[in-house]
């Protein structure tokens, strides 16, 4: 297994943002987790993501990251990925 960090980005109160990443091979076995960097807080979620994917090549994958934040102030995001194979 592989991790790392595609991008690191801001979502303002309330609202969503949405980012795509590009050109990752077909083959790999890809797994997208949105974690917040800040502010801390400890009593709600913050976020909630959805990802969707797009052929962009016989042997390339497009993935589109929509970030929801969920709570009443700005929240610093990092979307981590896992290649699983």
């Amino acid at each position: 297994m592989y991790l790392g960090v595609q991008f690191r980005g801001n979502v303002g109160a309330n609202s969503a943002r949405s980012w795509f990443t590009h050109s990752w091979p077909e083959q790999w076995r890809v797994v997208w987790m949105v974690v917040p960097t800040g502010p801390v807080q400890d009593r709600a979620p913050q976020l909630e993501w959805k990802v969707r994917a797009e052929r962009q090549a016989t042997n390339l994958i497009k993935y589109y990251l929509e970030i929801r934040n969920v709570s009443s102030t700005p929240v610093d995001v990092e979307a981590r990925f896992a290649i699983l194979e």
